[in-house]
């Protein structure tokens, strides 16, 4: 880690992979923010990329809730100093705890760490925070935050990747603080949507997003600073093909009517509408993207 990195006093550090940046993960950045300000010292996190357990083979893991520069950007907004990235390879995952706490951790100036409370580290995972206390042997604080709850479900990033694969919107809004987000490109599509009365734009992922249940979704679209009401389709579109299987993400955008090929764009899901179906022709297909966009028009205006 290069020596620009590390303060000049001690810091407080917070440790995890922490996809999602959910409600859980807020607490403990909150409360290393919090001892910061008591104690006047920066305020850091350390977090790991690739996912662990994308490297040891939990082929799942290989998306994620919120790629490396969507998860800085929120550690940034919510004041954090530095962010330490660990490129995490197999090499690194045989280090021993007392080889973390000695290589990575003491060399940084870390005068405190906050971990939550299922916190592992080293090899195996064999780590955790009571071993980081036994190893920092007086020369760093340890805190461990409890976990956090919601409606009788721990806040994790298991469940929110189970509540997006059932289109629950809602709670995962509610899990994260925030509305689940994917960030991408717009991109030349098949442009048929024009032809049937409603354009769309094609979105093609920055980053391995999580992506939602397959269906249609009431969506807010960010670009160039502003934010436009849209609806979403995730899904292969089955009444104009038969056997494809990657799904697109297309977005009509409510009220809107400017070419926008080569734009980034943040679609924030809000709630799921339907499932995705296959049509008997190609005016029911239209009739129903109708009542779609009245159904996210009422959503709006509600919310």
């Amino acid at each position: 880690i290069p020596a620009v990195d590390i303060p000049d006093t001690p810091q407080v550090m917070s440790i995890g992979d922490v996809d999602g940046v959910h409600l859980g993960h807020q607490n403990v950045i909150r409360r290393a923010l919090s001892i910061g300000r008591q104690t006047g010292r920066p305020v850091s996190i350390m977090t790991f990329h690739p996912h662990p357990r994308e490297v040891l083979g939990l082929d799942q893991y290989a998306q994620y809730l919120t790629p490396l520069e969507k998860k800085t950007d929120v550690f940034a907004r919510m004041g954090v100093d530095r962010t330490y990235i660990v490129h995490f390879d197999r090499p690194f995952s045989q280090l021993s705890p007392q080889q973390f706490v000695d290589d990575m951790l003491a060399p940084l100036r870390v005068g405190a760490v906050v971990v939550g409370f299922d916190f592992t580290f080293g090899y195996q995972g064999i780590g955790t925070p009571g071993t980081l206390r036994q190893l920092a042997q007086g020369r760093m604080n340890v805190e461990v935050v409890e976990p956090c709850h919601l409606d009788g479900d721990k806040v994790s990033s298991t469940l929110i990747r189970e509540k997006l694969q059932q289109g629950d919107m809602d709670k995962v809004r509610r899990l994260l603080g925030r509305s689940y987000s994917i960030s991408g490109t717009v991109v030349k599509g098949e442009g048929r949507g024009r032809t049937i009365g409603f354009p769309t734009a094609n979105i093609e992922a920055d980053a391995p997003y999580v992506i939602p249940k397959q269906g249609v979704y009431a969506v807010h679209v960010a670009m160039g600073g502003n934010s436009y009401r849209g609806v979403m389709n995730i899904g292969v579109k089955p009444t104009f093909h038969q056997d494809a299987v990657q799904p697109t993400l297309e977005v009509h955008i409510l009220d809107f009517s400017e070419t926008i090929y080569g734009e980034p764009v943040t679609i924030e899901f809000e709630t799921f509408l339907r499932e995705e179906r296959k049509f008997s022709s190609v005016e029911r297909l239209i009739e129903q993207i109708h009542r779609d966009v009245e159904r996210a028009r009422e959503y709006h205006l509600q919310s």
